[in-house]
């Protein structure tokens, strides 16, 4: 029942969650295909794909002040926007015009990353519990939804916006329940308030970026990695990011309970060493249910390394510079977005998709080292109280 009960505390933001996991899944699954719409090598698609690191991060930088302005109207309004940019996808065409059309769908899901995030954190200072890896769940369950009845729509041959619409019709479902502010007293002004220390938003958002990076790698390129190189067709293609979904569903229920019994920096030294195992796996891979077992070790490891990085990082702060050193943590994690398309794309191109994911075992590895220092810190500070 713990699960349960963290989800229905974080209810309004989780639904929110959801809502991101919707768009990415969506867009996730339908990779492939636009890929070949575009027609571009897997370099020049990894350059493309930066459009929207580029939007998350301007986006992640503003939101403090976003958050200031709206109140309660910020979720509902930045989710029936991210049910706008959804259908993009589907009509932009040309190489220029989908760059820039993935900064507006990094933009604005940056924005609605940082809000739920700020809330989750503020209801776990409020009710003295874990809640954020429950509510992270909530968009992998989401996500890993989405892409696979994603996938089965292509199978069937249905066109890519109608696919996108059907996930922009349940966000905008979702949008008008969605209204929750910063706790009185309790939000960050933004410009006015100071920033907030060095070493938590440095040790935290290093931690999130290779956190980030890895989902990043395996959501933009695993249905790519068993249809080309594995020889999979559409449906098997969108089980890769399911697989991923649905794995880092059941490592964050599953840590939402452990993180309530366990230090936070062992479970994420744990994690690591299992995501990197299961990168090998999908390296090694030589047919596509080899290569979901390694998905799903995937999974499993990160599915709990970037919820407690933000945490933490909402713990190891005053109250009013919460929202602040979340949006920096999620600025650097989601600098991630940056080097993942770029890196995966131009290795790939250079030695293929298999060694560019021998690659992300060994990016997934450096979680552990961070995570002991960022266990160091929390020690020093429960010193000080």
């Amino acid at each position: 029942m713990t699960v349960l009960s963290a989800l229905y505390t974080a209810r309004i933001p989780a639904r929110a969650f959801c809502a991101l996991g919707v768009f990415w899944g969506s867009f996730a699954a339908l990779v492939p295909r636009l890929k070949g719409d575009l027609g571009v090598s897997d370099a020049a698609f990894g350059l493309i794909l930066l459009g929207s690191a580029c939007g998350l991060v301007m986006a992640l930088w503003l939101a403090p002040r976003v958050d200031a302005r709206l109140g309660p109207r910020g979720l509902p309004i930045v989710t029936a926007a991210l049910a706008c940019v959804l259908l993009l996808p589907g009509v932009v065409q040309g190489p220029a015009l989908f760059f820039a059309m993935m900064i507006a769908l990094g933009g604005v899901s940056g924005l609605l990353d940082v809000l739920m995030n700020a809330r989750v954190s503020e209801l776990e200072q409020a009710s003295a519990r874990s809640l954020m890896n429950a509510s992270h769940g909530a968009f992998s369950l989401a996500y890993a939804v989405a892409a696979l009845l994603t996938g089965l729509g292509r199978e069937a041959g249905f066109a890519p916006l109608t696919l996108l619409g059907a996930g922009a019709a349940v966000i905008l479902l979702l949008a008008p329940s969605l209204s929750i502010g910063p706790q009185a007293g309790k939000a960050d002004p933004g410009a006015g308030a100071p920033s907030p220390a060095f070493w938590p938003v440095a040790l935290c958002g290093a931690v999130v970026l290779v956190a980030f990076t890895t989902e990043a790698t395996v959501e933009g390129w695993s249905a790519l990695h068993v249809e080309r190189t594995l020889g999979g067709g559409a449906a098997e293609g969108a089980l890769g990011p399911a697989m991923l979904g649905l794995t880092m569903a059941v490592g964050r229920f599953s840590g939402q309970v452990v993180a309530e019994r366990l230090r936070e920096w062992q479970v994420m030294v744990a994690a690591s060493l299992l995501a990197c195992a299961g990168a090998l796996v999908v390296a090694a891979a030589a047919s596509p249910p080899v290569a979901y077992l390694g998905f799903a070790a995937v999974g499993l490891g990160i599915s709990v390394i970037g919820p407690m990085g933000l945490a933490l990082a909402g713990k190891l702060v005053p109250p009013h510079q919460r929202t602040a050193a979340i949006a920096r943590v999620a600025a650097i994690g989601f600098c991630g977005f940056f080097m993942a398309p770029a890196l995966m794309g131009l290795t790939s191109q250079a030695v293929g998709l298999s060694a560019a994911f021998a690659g992300v075992a060994l990016l997934v590895l450096c979680a552990a080292p961070l995570a002991v220092l960022l266990g160091r810190l929390q020690h020093e500070k429960s010193l000080l109280l």
